[in-house]
């Protein structure tokens, strides 16, 4: 059990890490009611981290993985760079139209678009941590990655932001408008001059709020700002450069037990880093803050350790199948998730939404809301797991 060769072919423990992953996200993103939603199934409203805050982290690093992976391979197997630059810039703005299209679906409504957001984001993340990984070595990737989060900790907490109209308007108030119509309360806004207020990390009015403004067109989720804004989506680099550097200890030289060793205690370090980091810049996803990136980041590789020991090295891999149908047409199964959002959510032809007659039905016979609701989430995604085992029978995987 100790040879080079068990982690060296196809990693099956990646594809399931990598379906499980997705397959989390639709869960999350489908319960029968947002107002019936267990607590861990909802993001942090502000500063912390739930399940579901470890979701999209957990995809990004499974990303970096991927790539270290992938062109590691390709540029062994002699490919030419002029080819797989083709392929990332296909690859990234594929992904990215895609993000687009979800957003406009169904009504196409082109004069609100909104240019960021989740596939938006993979898209940049993919984009830059592919080319990253053409033009740098691990020790480099590793200075990158410290960079990025020392320097986005020192950008919002160094900087005094301009004072905008949301700004101006949070001054007067105390208070930001969040999305569905929501309030959020602020906490001490400080001045620090006519036209600025002092660095801070509240919602709406941070530094990387206020660069959304100025720099990112169109609809943004939180009204004032977007979760996957344009300065948040370099510490979401780190995320991925994160995965990258667990690939390149995959590929390392060291014996088995050493690569999950090396992987999981690495990762351990990491989560504990993140979590006394977040004692002075806390976690949160809307900002992606630094300390966020590796205590989410952490868990990501312990548990790549984890799925690397249990399925390729010890072979208990029946209970992965899900993941690895998932898995094998992930970006497919996410899209067509969101597709048929509104088949199950809406009132279609004069009928009452099916999410509405489930929970109903479930009320009615005595059982809590909140499990109802987590209950239609579960079937809504074993109905995308349909096509998904459709297309893996029948091997066929849409490279997006």
């Amino acid at each position: 059990m100790g040879d080079n060769n068990i982690l060296s072919g196809r990693l099956v423990s990646l594809d399931a890490l990598r379906g499980f992953t997705i397959a989390a996200m639709i869960v999350v993103n489908s319960p029968g009611s947002w107002s019936y939603v267990y607590d861990p199934l909802l993001h942090a409203d502000w500063h912390g981290m739930t399940f579901t805050d470890l979701v999209f982290p957990f995809f990004l690093f499974i990303v970096g993985v991927s790539i270290t992976l992938a062109y590691s391979k390709r540029l062994s197997a002699g490919a030419p760079k002029g080819d797989i630059y083709k392929k990332i810039f296909s690859r990234s703005i594929k992904i990215y139209l895609l993000g687009i299209f979800l957003w406009l679906w169904p009504e196409f409504d082109f004069g609100n678009i909104r240019y960021v957001g989740v596939l938006q984001r993979i898209a940049i993340v993919f984009l830059c941590c592919s080319l990253l990984f053409l033009h740098t070595n691990w020790k480099q990737q590793i200075v990158i990655l410290t960079s990025i989060l020392v320097g986005y900790w020192l950008l919002l907490y160094a900087i005094p932001v301009p004072i905008d109209s949301v700004i101006q308007q949070a001054l007067q108030t105390g208070m930001i408008e969040r999305a569905g119509g929501r309030m959020a309360e602020l906490g001490e806004i400080s001045k620090v001059s006519s036209g600025f207020i002092a660095p801070n990390v509240e919602p709406g009015i941070n530094l990387a709020a206020w660069v959304d403004r100025q720099l990112v067109p169109g609809y943004f989720y939180e009204r004032a700002w977007d979760p996957e804004g344009f300065l948040s989506t370099l510490p979401a680099i780190g995320t991925c450069i994160l995965g990258m550097i667990s690939g390149k200890l995959i590929l390392s030289d060291k014996d088995t037990y050493q690569k999950l060793t090396w992987i999981f205690f690495t990762g351990f370090a990491v989560f504990i880093a993140g979590i006394v980091w977040s004692w002075f810049f806390p976690l949160n996803k809307n900002l992606w803050s630094s300390s966020y990136v590796l205590a989410s980041g952490g868990l990501a590789m312990m548990f790549l350790g984890a799925f690397l020991l249990i399925v390729d090295v010890l072979q208990y891999k029946k209970w992965t199948r899900p993941g690895i149908v998932f898995g094998a047409n992930a970006i497919t199964s996410y899209v067509l998730s969101g597709v048929l959002l509104t088949v199950f959510y809406n009132d279609l032809m004069g009928i009452q939404p099916l999410n509405q007659v489930f929970l109903d039905a479930i009320i009615a016979i005595g059982l809590p809301a909140k499990l109802g609701s987590f209950l239609y989430a579960l079937i809504y995604t074993s109905v995308i797991y349909i096509p998904a085992v459709f297309l893996y029978r029948k091997k066929i995987f849409i490279k997006v």
